[in-house]
């Protein structure tokens, strides 16, 4: 049998890798690790910022009335999603990046003075230029959840993990101590390099996903479950860290 891959994404992203992974013949197991909720925010007057960065599509997902106070201004996103909501939500994007957020700030063009960075509770720390001044405004936020009997179960057994993201991958590893859940028989997918820290050690393999997307992702679980499919159970190939 093919070995489990579980993802712990919240939704609306939790379906969408879950389709995706059925559609490549992969057994999919977990559940989301956290909730997304909105919080009560005020937007500011939008004539004191020259563009909005939002590191997430949450921002307009969950933005509310607020985000129309703002419509006027430009969007640099850190990805195809964020553009995407961001559009829907009657936004202009002016650029969108990979990589993550801070290459989107440092590939800024000079005449970019004062930004405003729409975003959830837990952020990525950024470094801006001297030049460059950011004000932040949260809203919304990740509520942690529990993994849930069936799936400490089945994680148990080993198999492969996708991680999307810093948050997800701090809260699964402590969980896995919470539970006593034997980290030797997982082996994690990371979206970036950023996600090392946060998860930890202890693991059967690491590996890092080419670029910071699901479709890489999941290409990089779908090698590594046939790799330990033909292994017996054990990780091995190349792409492992720490």
């Amino acid at each position: 049998m093919t070995p489990r891959l579980f993802v712990f994404r919240p939704e609306p992203g939790w379906s969408a890798t879950d389709d995706a992974a059925r559609k490549l013949g992969l057994q999919v197991a977990g559940h989301p690790l956290s909730r997304i909720e909105p919080v009560v925010w005020i937007a500011p007057n939008p004539r004191g910022f020259d563009a909005i960065l939002a590191g997430s599509a949450n921002v307009f997902r969950h933005g509310g009335e607020g985000l129309e106070q703002l419509a006027q201004l430009p969007v640099f996103a850190v990805g195809d999603t964020t553009a995407a909501m961001a559009r829907e939500a009657g936004f202009t994007v002016e650029r969108v990046g990979t990589g993550g957020l801070q290459n989107v700030l440092d590939g800024l063009p000079g005449s970019m003075t004062k930004l405003l960075r729409l975003c959830g509770e837990r952020r990525v720390p950024l470094a801006a230029p001297a030049a460059l001044s950011i004000a932040e405004r949260v809203v919304y936020r990740a509520v942690d959840l529990p993994i849930e009997n069936e799936t400490r179960a089945l994680l148990a057994e080993g198999g492969v993990v996708l991680l999307h993201s810093g948050e997800t991958a701090r809260h699964f590893a402590a969980e896995c101590t919470r539970l006593a859940i034997d980290r030797a028989k997982l082996a994690p997918v990371l979206i970036g390099p950023r996600l090392l820290k946060p998860v930890g050690r202890g693991w059967c393999a690491l590996h890092i996903a080419p670029t910071p997307d699901d479709g890489a992702l999941l290409a990089s679980a779908e090698i590594l479950c046939k790799d330990m499919l033909g292994a017996g159970g054990q990780a091995q190939g190349a792409g492992r860290a720490g």
